[in-house]
């Protein structure tokens, strides 16, 4: 845990201006600066910075917040991750607190088989420019058409020929043997010699997502070497079923386009990036795990599989549909034509075509599976019987009811079969995958439970959108926070003939609006807006001032609050009541008049999402009784909207 002094010396350090400027290139535009944004592909810069305020916000796409934010946003870090990120840029020393000795042992640990890691990518990059390496190494990478910024920036290299060249290396550096075998580097044979595991290989380093290297893929160039690729064990920094190949570099790109590309092969991955297609991670040779797809879910939700059309590729696409499935994914596929592999598609076809063949060709992944079970099944009766069972079982594994039950319609029509059938099939898996998890419950030892059971992540939670639960509510909340977060410390300065005028205790902005909602038990409806608006009023209550309490907001590791304070308090105010022709032209004035008929405009609101429901229930059908006493609501809130607009001057 970071000690509160130290988060609050890091926040006030970063500058926003410098920690977005290491990402995109910003312009000077009087006091700010703009650039086009990262987050959405434009043209047009409608990215905007302000240092003086410490919010970026884009008037495109609606990203904004702080520096922190950003760089969570933009690298998919968590708050601990990108204060440790802001921590090493401005070179503030992070103490941990409330850490054990055996806590404090475990990272030190953790930071030695990281820094060993790091020198055995350092030594196989170099590894390139001696005799042996650049004669075999480089010249493979330059007949696969890599070029040298990709091997650059991916880090490719050459593990010579020699027993022990790393070790004797990373020996000459300081560097312990026990790191180097339980980093997966070395193998400590029967007589106690310690020799290199990769020898002879072009390596492919395999990045964390925060882009720490933490294991190698090695690649034979011998034809008669049966072990094609050799690929790090399992350490303590490096769990194969939790890694993919290339999600460092894909990371920003999978949520940008909302969409990733997964392979099979390391060079596919290395080449779709090389020619711009930068979505694209693969499974490190292993088959695709649930741990792996949920890493994809942290950046995207929609899964292209792009994998060989060999009767081994097919299978593990359909493996892969049900997996991706199974986390409320969505999959689709795209088969290449015959003969091609990613790497070599891509090297036949521009950007543009690859891009073109994928969107026209990839297919639904249950579409796919069916057609593919189909075509096996032929006209046997009895197998077909079967497939159409396991397509319903797969369908089974969604876990939204409406996406289930639009499968369950889209395969009856496809068998032309009752859906009453299928989704009978569908019900029926359910419950027994519901028992058959129960029972391994039961069977796990009470002392094993907790490990066996999977642990809240320890993740921030992504961002929540204002998702408009009550649409009708939305503008009117969204105007009196924006009030609160951009004057909620101003002082409302009523004339003495105001019905609102309080000589004896004048009100702020934040407090009128507040206690005008306190005094009818209004609560926003909107889960954002109200939990912006909660963690407003517990600053305000400390006393801060207004500029603290909205940098508080900002960099608070709720980042659904920090976006919409950031939304709210940027953007160019425009009041849903305003009336321009009578435009005023103090802050004093404008405010005291505002002010109170946003909050009548809220109350309007609230009537108007009040008589909604009323009507609602009236069409659903209600007995007479019933029907009466919903007539005489809607007509005594009926009256109450004509008072409320006759006070906002649209009733005489």
């Amino acid at each position: 845990m970071i000690p509160k002094e130290t988060v609050d010396l890091i926040l006030d350090t970063a500058r926003i201006e410098e920690v977005i400027g290491d990402f995109v290139t910003l312009k000077r535009r009087g006091s700010s600066y703009v650039a086009c944004c990262p987050f959405h592909n434009e043209k047009t810069p409608s990215f905007h910075v302000t240092p003086s305020r410490g919010i970026y916000k884009c008037f495109g796409c609606g990203k904004a917040g702080s520096a922190v934010g950003f760089v969570m946003e933009y690298e998919h870090m968590t708050y601990p991750e990108a204060l440790r990120y802001l921590a090493r840029k401005y070179n503030i020393d992070v103490q941990e607190e409330e850490e054990t000795a055996e806590q404090i042992a475990a990272r030190q640990r953790t930071e030695s088989l990281m820094a060993v890691s790091e020198f055995a990518r350092k030594f196989f990059c170099d590894q390139l420019q001696e005799p042996e390496g650049h004669a075999v190494g480089y010249r493979y990478y330059r007949n696969r058409h890599i070029e040298d910024a990709t091997i650059g920036q991916w880090s490719l290299g050459w593990a010579p020929s020699g027993r022990s060249t790393l070790v004797d290396a990373a020996r000459a550096a300081g560097y312990k043997e026990e790191y180097l075998v339980d980093a997966g580097l070395a193998i400590r044979q029967d007589n106690g010699t310690l020799v290199d595991k990769f020898r002879e290989r072009v390596m492919f380093p395999i990045h964390s997502v925060s882009g720490r290297v933490i294991a190698f893929s090695g690649r034979t160039l011998k034809a008669d070497n049966p072990a094609k690729y050799v690929n790090s064990p399992e350490t303590e920094i490096y769990i194969k079923s939790r890694n993919l190949l290339g999600i460092y570099f894909a990371k920003s790109e999978m949520a940008k386009q909302d969409r990733c590309i997964l392979v099979e092969g390391n060079v596919d991955v290395v080449m779709m990036h090389q020619m711009g297609v930068t979505n694209v991670v693969a499974s490190c040779g292993t088959a695709l795990t649930e741990e792996q797809i949920r890493l994809i879910k942290r950046f995207t939700e929609n899964v292209t599989i792009m994998y060989d059309g060999d009767s081994a590729g097919l299978h593990a696409a359909i493996r892969a549909i049900g997996l991706i499935l199974k986390e409320g994914m969505n999959a689709r596929v795209v088969f290449l034509p015959d003969g091609d592999d990613p790497d070599s598609f891509a090297q036949k076809h521009t950007l543009e075509e690859i891009r073109e063949f994928i969107a026209e060709h990839e297919q639904d992944g249950i579409a796919f599976k069916t057609d593919l079970l189909l075509k096996e099944a032929g006209e046997d009766p009895v197998r077909k019987a079967g497939m159409i069972n396991e397509i319903a079982d797969t369908v089974a594994d969604i876990p939204d009811p409406i996406k289930r039950q639009v499968y369950v319609d889209t395969v009856a029509r496809r068998f032309d079969i009752d859906a009453d059938i299928i989704q009978e099939r569908v019900r029926k898996t359910r419950e027994k995958n519901r028992a058959d998890a129960s029972k391994r419950k039961e069977n796990v030892p009470a002392q094993d439970r907790k490990a066996d059971t999977p642990q809240p992540s320890v993740e921030t939670p992504a961002p929540r959108r204002v998702l408009e639960e009550e649409r009708i509510l939305e503008p009117s909340e969204r105007e009196l926070l924006g009030f609160i977060l951009r004057f909620g410390r101003h002082v409302l300065q009523f004339e003495s003939d105001s019905e609102f005028y309080d000589e004896q205790m004048p009100q702020t902005v934040a407090e009128f609006i507040d206690a005008a909602l306190a005094a009818d038990d209004c609560h926003f409806a909107n889960a954002a807006y109200e939990a912006t608006y909660q963690a407003y009023f517990g600053w305000y209550d400390q006393g801060l001032e207004q500029d603290a309490i909205v940098r508080n907001l900002l960099n608070g590791e709720d980042r659904s609050i920090a976006g919409v304070t950031a939304d709210l308090s940027t953007e160019k105010y425009e009041l849903t009541v305003h009336n321009f022709s009578d435009a005023l032209t103090t802050t004093d004035s404008w405010l005291v008049t505002y002010v109170p008929r946003a909050i009548l405009a809220y109350h309007d609101k609230r009537i108007t999402a009040q008589q909604t429901a009323i009507y609602r229930k009236l069409q659903a059908g209600t007995s007479a009784k019933d029907t009466l006493e919903l007539m005489g609501s809607l007509n005594a809130l009926n009256e109450i909207k004509k008072n409320i607009n006759i006070k906002l001057g649209r009733l005489k």
